[in-house]
């Protein structure tokens, strides 16, 4: 009797737990699939309204106008909205820009009408917007989410109207190798949008995003024209097919090839390459009517192998969650392959595998040897990818590793950067990685560069992207000769012939294999006239003493008003790295007051345009719409829509598989008994 009703007990308890199991791995799916979950604060999939009254796709096209001299690049982006439904509209676009441009302009075509933007306090743009739009007037909204990421706003589209929304920015190119890069990003990856991190509450994340395998129905065209002072002897694209006139010579002229069909889902890259077999030293100079400013490159010394290159650790800290899944964990592998695989024996190594959660190769780093490298190349190569990608408590988990503390530690992270903790990254390894240098993989066609550049940039490191398989070795052969040995330590710039102040950066980091010294500022001299200004750059090499100086002609100085923008550009880059640090929006005044006088878009200055004639008697029945992105070419349906920070990982998976089998076991094992004893 007691051994049956102890049985019923049992079989009670077990089937009540199999079933909150159950529950919790049925949650789990529907939290695990990101195409399912659906939240204000992360990425959708767009689903049209069968409601043709209201045109759910108002963005018609983007063309954009390249024009290149030297390594200056300017471009126009023409973006035409028309409003096909029979209801008025507000169109709503998230859409991405380089990492590095000044955005200066922006104008607006209604009809036959011009409407020129005016820069703005954020809020007071936003206001100026919201009540035009309620006045049933035409008005556009530029804003900048990040330095890379904008977003759209058009009220009051009437039917049939076609508004065309013009932007202008400006940027630097800097070469590597003697290899210039222009990169003109066409959308923006889904953002994980972790409920813990401060940009939580953002709603640009929440952008409606078209599912895997579907294209955008909005048309990219692309031109470029290059003026340069010498032959242009190389022009390729990893990315798009092309075209070119005038190759070999100052002027030349790119497009997309003609029988390409063009996806708007994936970087434009296009690389260049001038005549000589070094890259080309020069200091620029631009006499403004306030201002003047100056701009000062040159090529560093050749590396030299050092045959007494100290051990170093390295700690490589790998992506693999839902958006990394598939094409980009292939590269991944591939990159991984190439890096772990060329480690010499005096070299230790750890993997750190990071989603929702992270996991450590092993508790301490290990001897790069065959063993050691071919089991952390099968770990990574078990990988399949899912989850949220919480970077930042896998960040935090590296910087209490221990370290030799003779050992020079290098830190390799690898992912697509699709995230929203910028800042949060940033300051973390300012204050907590300061001894590691710091080398960021972008994988993808369409990573997050801002982060990628930004990690890179605040661990004294280098940035790498690596948009497919075949490119793997090649990035992997940079980073070893980066990290070899610094080609120039001990630099210092001085110009001679001017008082130079407002110098970028104030202090020049140690130089490594293939980029060149870079250094701006503002000049001023007594004299009117002509002035011939000098930039000394000194420093020590691997075989002593290093110097090398430049001279420019103020006189040469017309064509160089781009000038006084990329300063601009990099003094607010460098306010922002300074507020990510301190929080609390400590700059933001200054960055506010530096993009007004300056003219530039910024996290806290927006471009509005406003027309005057009302156009809309009934603005309270317009309709807002946001426009659909594509997924980036290679990332799957599972980088959008979880913002659960627990979804469950491989691990988890496992231990609740387990605990269903155990239960079997007991309950199993508890009807023999009752049996036995009947």
């Amino acid at each position: 009797m007691f051994a049956r009703l102890n049985y019923c007990y049992t079989t009670i308890i077990c089937d009540l737990i199999i079933a909150y199991v159950l529950l919790m791995l049925c949650a789990a799916w529907v939290h695990a699939d990101d195409s399912e979950a659906v939240a204000t604060e992360s990425p959708y999939f767009f689903v049209n309204s069968n409601d043709s009254a209201t045109d759910r796709l108002p963005l018609k096209s983007t063309h954009v106008d390249v024009h290149i001299v030297g390594m200056i690049a300017d471009v126009t982006i023409k973006q035409v909205y028309r409003n096909e439904g029979k209801r008025t509209i507000e169109a709503r676009y998230v859409f991405p820009s380089s990492s590095q441009s000044a955005v200066y302009a922006m104008n607006v075509r209604l009809q036959d009408r011009v409407l020129s933007a005016r820069l703005r306090e954020k809020q007071q743009a936003k206001q100026e917007y919201e009540t035009a739009k309620a006045q049933g007037k035409t008005a556009a909204l530029l804003e900048q989410q990040r330095p890379n990421v904008f977003e759209m706003n058009v009220a009051n589209i009437l039917p049939n109207d076609e508004v065309v929304v013009e932007l202008r920015y400006t940027e630097l190119l800097t070469p590597r190798d003697m290899l210039y890069s222009f990169v003109f990003p066409t959308v923006v990856g889904p953002r994980y949008n972790s409920p813990q991190s401060s940009a939580a509450a953002e709603k640009w994340v929440s952008n409606p995003t078209l599912p895997q395998g579907v294209a955008s129905t909005s048309p990219f065209k692309i031109n470029v024209t290059m003026d340069s002072p010498i032959p242009v002897q190389m022009v390729s694209s990893p990315s798009h097919a092309l075209r070119s006139d005038g190759l070999g010579t100052k002027h030349v002229s790119v497009m997309l090839g003609d029988s390409q069909i063009v996806n708007n889902n994936r970087d434009f890259v296009l690389r260049y390459r001038l005549a000589g077999e070094k890259i080309q030293s020069g200091l620029l100079l631009y006499r403004g009517k306030e201002e003047n400013f100056f701009l000062g490159m040159i090529e560093p010394p050749k590396q030299i192998a050092n045959p007494q290159i100290q051990p170093r650790d390295y700690i490589f800290v790998v992506d693999v969650s839902g958006s990394m899944q598939g094409y980009p964990l292939d590269i991944t592998k591939q990159l991984l392959r190439n890096l772990i695989g060329g480690l010499r024996t005096t070299d230790t190594f750890n993997v750190m595998l990071f989603s929702g959660n992270s996991t450590m190769l092993a508790p301490q780093s290990l001897p790069a040897t065959n063993s050691n490298i071919q089991r952390a190349i099968e770990t990574i190569d078990e990988q399949q990818g899912g989850g949220s990608t919480e970077i930042v408590p896998a960040l935090r988990q590296i910087t209490q590793l221990f370290k030799e503390p003779d050992v020079s530690r290098s830190v390799i992270v690898i992912t697509d950067g699709y995230v929203t903790v910028e800042d949060e990254v940033f300051k973390l390894i300012r204050q907590q990685l300061h001894q590691a240098n710091v080398f960021a993989f972008g994988i993808g066609s369409s990573v997050n560069r801002v982060l990628i550049e930004g990690m890179a940039r605040a661990g004294q490191g280098e940035p790498f992207i690596v948009t497919k398989p075949e490119e793997a070795d090649e990035q992997a052969e940079h980073l070893r000769k980066m990290i070899n040995a610094p080609v120039l330590t001990q630099v210092a710039a001085k110009i001679t012939g001017v008082e130079t102040y407002d110098i970028q950066p104030a202090v020049l980091a140690d130089v490594l294999a293939g980029r060149p010294v870079m250094v701006m500022g503002k000049w001023r001299s007594q004299n009117d006239k002509a002035v011939i200004a000098n930039l000394l750059v000194t420093g020590r090499s691997t075989e002593g003493a290093y110097q090398q100086q430049v001279s420019a002609n103020s006189q040469d100085s017309i064509d160089n008003s781009a000038l006084r923008l990329l300063w601009a550009r990099q003094k607010i880059a460098e306010l922002s790295d300074q507020e990510a640090l301190e929080g609390n929006g400590s700059y933001k005044q200054q960055i506010t007051d530096l993009a007004l006088e300056y003219g530039l878009l910024s996290r806290y200055t927006s471009f509005v345009a406003v027309d005057e004639v009302v156009r809309n008697a009934n603005p309270q029945d317009s309709d807002t719409v946001t426009q659909p992105l594509p997924l980036p070419e290679g990332v799957s349906n599972l980088a959008v829509g979880s913002t659960i920070p627990s979804t469950p990982e491989p691990n988890t998976w496992i231990a609740l598989v387990l605990m269903l089998l155990m239960l079997g076991v007991m309950k199993f094992r508890g009807l023999k008994r009752v049996r036995t004893q009947v």
